[in-house]
C-alpha cells in the first residue's frame, strides 16, 4: 500500500526527518546542560531558592574561582594524578602491547580480555576491592610489604602523602589494559615485511621495536595519550568513593571535578561550580592542543 503523496516524505527533508529523534535528545541532555552551565557561569543561585533568586553577577564567579585556594589545589592534585597515572599506562602498555602480539598466537584474545577486564568492571567495585587492599590493618598490601620488607603498616587512605598514590595506581591499574587494546589494534597494521626486512639486515629486537614499532604506533600514541589527557583531568569516580567525596586527608584527594561536585552540592553554589567547570574545559581544550602539537604525525610522515 502506497502513501498518498501528502504524506510523502520529500527526498530533500527525509534524512533530517530521520536522524531529527537523535537531534532532539542531543539538544536536550547535551546543548542545554552545556548552555544553561554557561549562563549560570555569570549569575549567583543556590537552587533551593527558586529560579527567581538567580542574580547576576558578570565575571565575579570566575575570579573567585582565580583566587580560590582549593581550586588551585585541586587543580595541582588532577596534574599530578593525571601525570602519575597516565604516563606508566602508555609506558606499560606499549611493550606489553608488542609483547602479546609478538608471543601469543592461539591464547591472544584471552590474554587481552584478562587485561581489559578492569576497564568494564564497575568504577564503585574497583573502589570497594582497593579499600581492602589499602586497609590499614589487614589490607594484603600492608602484608606484602611487611612480609618482604618489614614495612610497618601505612595508612595509605589516612595520610595525605599517599591518598595521591593510592588512587593513582588504582587508575592505572584500571586504564593501561584499555590503552593495550589500542596498541594491539595498531600493531596490526604495521607491515610484517618491515620486520621481515629489518631481520635479514641484522636488526635486533630491540633496535626493531625503536625504529619500527614506535614510529608505527603514533598515530595510535596520538590518540591514546590525548584520551588520557581528558580523562585525567576529569578524574572524578576513584577519588570520590576512596575519599568518601570529601577530598580525603588535607584535601590530598580532592580533584577538579571532586571540587565542582563540592560546590554544586555540598556549598548550594552552582554558579561558582559552573563558571570553575568552564575553566577546566579551558585547560583541557590547551592540553589537548598541546598534545596534539606535540605527537601528531606530520604529513608524509610514516
Amino acid at each position: 500500500m502506497r502513501l498518498p503523496p501528502s504524506l510523502r516524505l520529500s527526498p530533500r527533508w527525509a534524512p533530517y526527518v530521520l536522524i531529527s529523534p537523535f537531534l532532539v535528545l542531543f539538544a536536550i541532555f547535551g546543548v542545554f546542560p552545556l548552555g544553561f552551565s554557561l549562563y549560570l557561569g555569570f549569575m549567583s543561585w543556590e537552587p533551593t531558592s527558586g529560579l527567581d533568586a538567580m542574580r547576576y553577577v558578570g565575571l565575579e564567579n570566575f575570579a573567585f574561582a582565580l583566587e580560590d585556594a582549593w581550586f588551585w589545589k585541586a587543580m595541582k592534585n588532577t596534574g599530578w594524578l593525571a601525570l602519575m597515572s597516565g604516563v606508566p599506562q602508555h609506558l606499560v602498555a606499549i611493550p606489553l602491547a608488542a609483547f602479546i602480539h609478538a608471543s601469543f598466537k592461539r591464547l591472544r584474545d584471552g590474554v587481552i580480555g584478562a587485561y581489559f577486564v578492569p576497564y568494564i568492571t564497575s568504577t564503585v567495585a574497583i573502589a570497594i576491592l582497593f579499600s581492602s587492599l589499602f586497609s590499614t590493618d589487614y589490607g594484603l598490601i600492608n602484608a606484602g610489604l611487611k612480609s618482604a620488607f618489614g614495612i610497618e603498616n601505612i595508612d595509605w587512605l589516612g595520610q595525605p602523602q599517599y591518598v595521591k598514590p593510592s588512587i593513582a595506581i588504582i587508575v592505572f591499574w584500571r586504564y593501561v589494559g584499555f590503552n593495550v587494546v589500542l596498541y594491539l589494534a595498531a600493531l596490526q597494521t604495521i607491515p610484517k615485511d618491515l620486520y621481515e626486512a629489518a631481520t635479514m639486515d641484522g636488526a635486533g629486537r630491540f633496535q626493531q621495536f625503536w625504529y619500527i614499532t614506535l614510529p608505527g604506533l603514533r598515530p595510535m600514541i596520538f590518540f591514546g595519550v590525548t584520551l588520557s589527557v581528558i580523562g585525567g583531568l576529569q578524574l572524578f569516580e576513584e577519588p570520590f568513593i576512596l575519599t568518601g567525596g570529601k577530598g580525603g586527608p588535607d584535601q590530598s584527594g580532592m580533584t577538579a571535578a571532586v571540587y565542582l561536585y563540592r560546590m554544586a552540592f555540598d556549598f548550594n553554589d552552582f554558579g561558582g561550580a559552573s563558571a570553575m567547570s568552564w575553566l577546566l574545559f579551558a585547560v583541557v581544550a590547551l592540553l589537548t592542543w598541546v598534545t596534539n602539537r606535540l605527537l601528531r604525525p606530520r604529513e608524509g610522515s610514516t
